[in-house]
């Protein structure tokens, strides 16, 4: 059989096998909302609100208290309520509405009076789209530039805030020239045109074409293999696949994978959500708990560039567009491996109706290459040898916010580590200018120039992680261990340093509040009450990734409201109502209900339940090979345990059957 063959038997193959391991069970209290969720949230909200003023901008599921959900793990038979937020607009006012689903009623409507606006719906941005479009003074722009008006395509984009006492629900809207076939649009702006939509009103409140500017080229912008010209390459060899199943199982939207089970949820705002994750210890034959909840909580993109068409680009993608609104489907072989099994996500209209989309999540085992643990006993006879390859469990989603595709994993190891990492894909965003060759530059354009008439502007992207742990149980405490040179005084040795650890408990919220920098520390969340047999506390550890800091100044709007990223690091006690670092409400939001803000507080965090807060992150200069398309750049952290087993919990793995291969020289 032809090697063509072969692959188009095995993805059949895994097309059929890959769903077989999900099947249906009890709820778990942390599941997502359901399709008929949904609609019967639509339906109550609907009777109470009759009137066409009404608009859905966020519905989710309206967790349960811990002790309930801990309950529901240790008895299945635990009865817990089963109730779904919702964040309307209704005459110009925002409701915070709580709707019990089995009751079938609203338990509590609040009117929200404070700063900032909810999220954005996909409807009132593709309907601000279409009125810019058909504005007559913007088609006379578009006629003035020797543009054909059905080649224009137009995108929202938010406005923040600059000092405003009262702020409109208002979106800006930059258009992009598509002529000749191209459909790589960000990469061709119309420049110089400033339109304000009110997507409340659905009208234009402010027009001004202030400049023509050039529109680069549509030919280097191309990225469709279809379309692209030679010379090609390199080409790629396709990968060699298993045809075993998967080895994880999934019942309802819990997995269960090696010694891990957890649960995985979508969500309209944060996108992935990891809920209960627990490892098996084969000493204590018992599950142990390690991440209780864990998902994006905020995302923040500031462009660097001040000028009037671009001083307003600083974006918070999950609160003003939504992870998981602009989730898009995965591709097996593509996005995913072949062995990956995908799971469908939902989120409500903005009239309340369940959408899906389709694919959003694939988990997928990870064999690498990587070792997991080896060692050679080359002074031994016969050199013995052992060697555990490396296979993880990967949950995975991508988020396209605009020009950015956000690759979203959360990596399970049998070892006990969970790995969080992002790749940062996609499209520039750029300015057209008048120059084809840097020397020709003679003043700051806050970018790059990356091609003709194409200077791509500098930003960066914080992203900041809700890490709910709970390790061996509620009450956890943050532990800073610092690394610290000593002088020998040891006069019998000719040793003149060496450095020792000194561990420090952090109190309150002030005390964890860190930026990471190049002094050596170490960080921990750990259980107090819970040692191992030789005394040490039971914890895991966060080794950071990138680390990333603003540059901004503390005064500047956009800063302000993102007050989340001035600490890399950290630790709040546990309250259901935080969960969006940025705040609830972030669009246009006033920076005055932030992590900052709440940690001003300094509340006592030592030995209770906490949260683990880390904002990590990469500052982007773009380069030429940035363009047309981005290729991937990618940035995470860990999560480890340290002193949580009393040994090596992959000492005893059983490492998976080889398939065989015919001998490969590398000869062609």
């Amino acid at each position: 059989m032809d090697s063509s063959k072969l692959m188009a038997l095995l993805f059949l193959l895994f097309s059929v096998t890959a769903v077989l391991p999900i099947s249906s069970s009890k709820r778990h209290p942390l599941d997502s909302l359901r399709p008929s969720e949904f609609t019967r949230v639509q339906t109550i909200v609907k009777t109470s609100y009759p009137s066409n003023n009404l608009s859905f901008h966020y519905v989710g599921m309206d967790e349960p208290d811990k002790a309930v959900v801990y309950s529901w793990l240790s008895n299945s038979k635990t009865k817990f309520p089963r109730r779904a937020i919702v964040i309307a607009r209704h005459n110009h006012q925002t409701h915070e509405i709580i709707v019990d689903l089995s009751k079938r009623s609203i338990v509590s409507d609040k009117v929200y009076t404070g700063h900032g606006f909810p999220l954005l719906t996909l409807e009132e941005q593709h309907a601000g789209a279409a009125l810019v479009l058909a504005y007559e003074p913007f088609k006379a722009s578009v006629k003035k530039r020797g543009l054909n008006i059905s080649d224009v395509v137009c995108s929202a984009s938010t406005v923040g805030w600059y000092g405003e006492k009262k702020s409109k629900r208002v979106l800006k809207f930059p258009c992009f020239y598509t002529d000749q076939g191209t459909i790589n649009m960000f990469l061709r702006p119309i420049e110089g045109i400033t339109i304000v939509v009110d997507i409340e009103e659905m009208k234009v409140t402010e027009y001004n074409d202030r400049e023509v500017a050039p529109i680069p080229k549509p030919e280097p912008t191309e990225y469709r293999l279809s379309k692209l010209k030679p010379p090609f390459g390199p080409r790629l060899n396709s990968v060699a696949t298993s045809s075993t199943r998967p080895g994880f199982k999934i019942n309802g939207n819990t997995v269960k994978w090696a010694n891990w089970v957890f649960n995985v949820g979508f969500d309209a705002r944060v996108g992935t959500i990891i809920s209960t994750a627990s490892i098996y210890d084969i000493n204590m034959h018992k599950y142990r708990r390690v991440l209780y909840r864990g998902f994006i909580s905020e995302l923040f993109i500031p462009y660097q560039d001040p000028s009037e068409g671009w001083y307003h680009i600083t974006y918070f993608d999950n609160g003003e567009f939504g992870f998981g609104l602009t989730a898009v489907p995965l591709e097996r072989l593509n996005d995913c491996p072949a062995n990956a099994v995908f799971m469908d996500g939902y989120f409500a209209s903005q009239d309340g109706t369940p959408v899906k989309t389709p694919n959003a999540v694939c988990i997928f085992e990870r064999h690498a290459g990587d070792v997991m643990w080896r060692h050679t006993e080359a002074e031994m006879p016969g050199h013995v040898r052992e060697v555990r390859p490396e296979v993880s469990l990967v949950v995975r989603m991508v988020a396209t916010v605009g020009n950015y595709d956000y690759i979203i994993d959360w990596e399970f190891k049998p070892s006990g580590s969970i790995k969080m990492g992002v790749g940062l894909s996609g499209v520039l965003e750029v300015k057209p200018v008048e120059y084809t060759y840097v020397d020709q530059i003679k003043e700051d354009q806050h970018g790059t120039l990356v091609a003709d008439n194409s200077i791509a502007i500098n930003h960066d992207h914080f992203l900041n992680y809700y890490l709910d742990l709970d390790i061996d149980g509620y009450a956890n405490s943050f532990e800073k261990t610092k690394l610290v040179t000593r002088r020998n005084t040891n006069v019998n040795t000719p040793r003149k340093s060496y450095w020792t650890v000194e561990k420090e408990t952090a109190k309150t919220e002030f005390e964890a509040r860190l930026n990471l920098d190049t002094k050596p520390m170490e960080f921990a969340l750990v259980n107090p009450s819970k040692k191992t047999k030789i005394g040490h506390p039971v914890g895991y550890r966060l080794l950071p990734g990138s680390i990333i800091g603003p540059m901004l100044m503390d005064d500047d709007y956009p800063q302000i409201r993102a007050g989340f990223t001035n600490y890399n690091v950290w630790v709040t006690p546990y309250k259901k109502s935080e969960k969006y670092s940025g705040g609830n409400y972030v669009d246009q939001s006033h920076g005055d209900d932030t992590l900052l803000q709440w940690t001003d507080g300094n509340r006592e965090i030592e030995n209770t339940d906490i949260v683990l807060w880390y904002t990590m992150g990469i500052h982007h200069a773009p380069c030429q090979e940035d363009f047309p398309v981005m290729p991937t750049v990618s940035c995470g952290f860990e999560l480890r345990p340290t002193n949580f087993f009393e040994y090596n919990p992959v000492l005893k793995v059983i490492p998976p059957k080889h398939v065989q291969r015919p001998n490969y020289t590398g000869k062609n």
